[in-house]
């Protein structure tokens, strides 16, 4: 990492610098647990031979999951796509589901690749989570529900999509992907609707190396959950539902198990960052950082910025690039809409035409590195770099606008 500080536009590795970092800083790096326990724990179940197979390990982490969470039952699963495929048919939604196209895509393709028209409705602007009062004229005689997806770990409007489920006779199903271990009004995000998908992807602030969860306080939703998981099987050759493999193997599950003994520390540094971001981001004109509700339980694993390009005079693409360039793999979030994708891109052509704030906010959104991949040094660095191309936001602009061949062979980011 560069140890001087930033001062003239032509350090920007984009431009004839070096990058900044010499290894490349990822939004969301895998944080990792205690090594020693992790290790211990996966020779224990070597020792064991039980490597799949609703094993010990994963039973244990089924309770400890419920128990955070305070609901009665935790399904793991291999990931989080499987289990919302699988809790999506569990439900017994057909027809049309709608949810918001500011997620990631398998939010969609979940309910795209059961037949199932995924109806996409616009966001609130300033909690970037679907927006109630837009639902109720999207509602059809084949609408048989709701997935409202708690973006950056905010939660959505709970109160209001319960409601409108309720009034319409609709399940409502939470895309909790991003929101483990926080909370909404505080309850726990995890214990509302018919069922929450939580996401333990690498990704994540707390990972499994690669799984997910259903949790659901319905009996008998819960028990469909598990038999569709797992191919029908209510014992040795017995089949007795239609199922799949959706299964969580004990490897993923110590995984869980350790990341959750340093899961307050995870959360800590987290915060930590997301404070110092705050803090060095807050005077930037056209560059604000998306907060959060600090009465609540919050994992604080998203630093989102939102680019005004009449003040910044940069783009958010801009930004992005020159970001890259220094090996900071700041990333568009979430771009560009599942609205605008395949097969949705074809399927409903105009669709965007009904997300106005769905469209402003995927050219608007970033996110930036944090986690326990990055410290103090590496985040003064990234705002220092920001605060740098707003400051000379014309002449980079300028400079970005020359052809390529009048830049250094550095100035390409991928």
């Amino acid at each position: 990492m560069k140890l001087t500080q930033l001062t003239a536009t032509n350090e920007l590795a984009i431009f004839s610098g070096s990058p900044a970092f010499e290894q490349k800083l990822h939004v969301g790096r895998p944080n990792i647990g205690k090594r020693e326990a992790l290790l211990d724990r996966i020779n224990d179940l070597l020792d064991r031979r039980w490597l799949t197979n609703n094993g010990p390990y994963v039973q244990e982490f089924e309770q400890s999951i419920a128990d955070k969470v305070g609901v009665k039952h935790c399904i793991a699963m291999c990931n989080a796509t499987v289990a919302l495929e699988i809790v999506i048919r569990a439900a017994g939604l057909t027809g049309e589901v709608i949810v918001p196209s500011f997620t990631f895509v398998a939010t969609a393709h979940a309910l795209q690749w059961q037949e199932i028209t995924p109806v996409f409705c616009d966001i609130d602007s300033q909690t970037h989570n679907i927006n109630p009062s837009q639902i109720e004229r999207m509602i059809t005689p084949r609408t048989t529900g709701i997935i409202g997806v708690h973006l950056w770990g905010r939660s959505c409007d709970i109160d209001a999509l319960t409601d409108i489920a309720q009034r319409h006779n609709l399940k409502l199903l939470f895309d909790a992907a991003h929101a483990f271990g926080c909370s909404y009004q505080g309850k726990m995000i995890g214990s509302f609707g018919n069922a929450e998908v939580f996401s333990f992807h690498a990704t994540k602030f707390f990972n499994t190396l690669e799984g997910g969860a259903v949790v659901t306080n319905d009996d008998e939703l819960a028990t469909k959950i598990r038999l569709m998981k797992n191919f029908g099987f209510a014992g040795y050759d017995k089949v007795i539902y239609l199922g799949t493999n959706g299964k969580m193997n004990e490897v993923s599950a110590v995984m869980g198990l350790t990341g959750l003994e340093s899961l307050e520390e995870f959360i800590a540094t987290n915060y930590r960052n997301y404070q110092q971001y705050k803090q060095e981001l807050a005077d930037i004109p056209g560059v604000q950082l998306t907060t959060y509700d600090e009465t609540e339980k919050c994992n604080y694993q998203y630093i989102i910025l939102e680019i005004e390009e009449c003040l910044t005079q940069v783009s958010r693409d801009q930004l992005v690039e020159i970001l890259n360039a220094e090996n900071v793999l700041a990333r568009r979030y979430f771009f560009p809409g599942c609205h605008r994708m395949e097969p949705y891109r074809s399927y409903y052509p105009h669709a965007g035409l009904l997300l106005p704030e769905t469209e402003r906010l995927t050219t608007r959104l970033m996110s930036l590195p944090t986690g326990t991949g990055v410290g103090a040094a590496e985040i003064s660095k990234i705002c220092q770099i920001i605060r740098l191309v707003v400051t000379h936001s014309s002449e980079i602009k300028a400079r970005l606008l020359q052809p390529v061949a009048t830049k250094t062979p550095t100035a390409i980011a991928s």
